[in-house]
C-alpha cells in the first residue's frame, strides 16, 4: 500500500500539470506518460493506464468545445472514424514490441520531441488566419491527418495533440478554434480505442488510471479556464524538464 501511495505522489501532480497543458493546446502526454514511467510502470502498462486518465481529462475539453461551437460535427466524425482505425493499429503494433526495444526507441523519440519543443518559438500560441470553409479537400486532409496521428497516438502518444492541432490548422486550413475542437474530438476517440486494446491485453491498471484521471480532469478544467492566453510561456520549460527527467530514467533502466 505504501508503494501504491508513493506512486500516486509522483504521478498525480504531473498528471495535473499535464492536464493544464493539454487544455491549452495539446502536448499534455509529454508529461503524463513520463509520469507513469518515472513512477516505475513497465512501458505497456504506463501507456495503457495513461490512456485511461487522459480519456477522463480530455472529456472535459470535448464538452467545452462542443458548448462553445468550435467542433464541426461532420468533420469531427470523419476524423474520429479514421483516427480510431489508426489508433487501434498503432496500439496493436506497440504491443508487439518488447519493453526493452520500446525503451531503445524512446532514446530516439525523446530527443527529437525535445528539439521540436525547443525550436518551436510559437508552440501552442501561433496565430493563424481563420478559414471557415469546409470542403472536400478539408475532409480528405482531415482523414489523412487523423489516421496518421491516430496511429502515433495509439503506438506512443505524447505530443499527438499538439502535432494534430498544428496539422489541422496548417494543412487542413481550419481556424485555430475549429482545429482545436476537431483535435480534441479525435484525441478522445483515439484514447478510448487504445484503452480497449490495452485492456483486452491486460495492460491497464484501472485503480491508478482512475485516480490519475481525477487529477487530469482538474488540470484540464483549470487550464481551460485560466490558461488560454499566455499559458504556453510556462508549458515549454515544464515539458523540457519532464522530458529530460524521462530521458535520464530510460537510460537508468537500460543500464541497471
Amino acid at each position: 500500500m505504501d508503494w501504491y501511495y508513493s506512486q500516486l505522489f509522483i504521478i498525480c501532480p504531473l498528471i495535473f500539470i499535464g492536464g493544464i497543458i493539454d487544455a491549452i493546446g495539446g502536448g499534455g502526454g509529454l508529461i503524463t506518460l513520463p509520469a507513469f514511467m518515472i513512477a516505475g510502470f513497465p512501458v505497456h502498462f504506463a501507456i495503457g493506464t495513461n490512456k485511461v486518465s487522459s480519456s477522463m481529462g480530455t472529456s472535459i475539453a470535448v464538452f467545452k468545445f462542443i458548448r462553445d461551437g468550435y467542433m464541426p460535427l461532420k468533420l469531427s466524425l470523419v476524423g474520429i472514424i479514421f483516427a480510431i482505425s489508426g489508433s487501434s493499429l498503432g496500439a496493436r503494433t506497440a504491443l508487439l514490441i518488447s519493453d526493452y526495444a520500446f525503451r531503445i526507441l524512446m532514446l530516439v523519440i525523446l530527443p527529437v520531441t525535445a528539439y521540436y519543443v525547443f525550436r518551436s518559438q510559437n508552440l501552442l500560441t501561433e496565430e493563424r488566419e481563420t478559414h471557415d470553409e469546409i470542403n472536400t479537400r478539408t475532409y480528405i486532409v482531415c482523414a489523412i491527418v487523423a489516421f496518421t496521428m491516430g496511429f502515433y497516438d495509439g503506438f506512443y502518444g505524447p505530443g499527438a495533440g499538439t502535432f494534430m492541432l498544428l496539422l489541422m490548422a496548417g494543412a487542413a486550413r481550419l481556424s485555430v478554434q475549429k482545429a482545436n475542437g476537431v483535435t480534441k474530438a479525435i484525441n478522445f476517440a483515439t484514447n478510448i480505442a487504445a484503452v480497449c486494446v490495452y485492456f483486452m491485453n491486460g495492460k491497464v491498471i484501472w485503480q491508478m488510471g482512475a485516480a490519475a484521471g481525477i487529477f487530469s480532469i482538474m488540470g484540464n478544467y483549470i487550464g481551460a479556464r485560466f490558461f488560454e492566453k499566455g499559458g504556453a510561456k510556462t508549458v515549454r520549460p515544464v515539458i523540457l524538464i519532464i522530458l529530460t527527467l524521462f530521458f535520464v530514467r530510460v537510460i537508468y533502466d537500460l543500464m541497471f
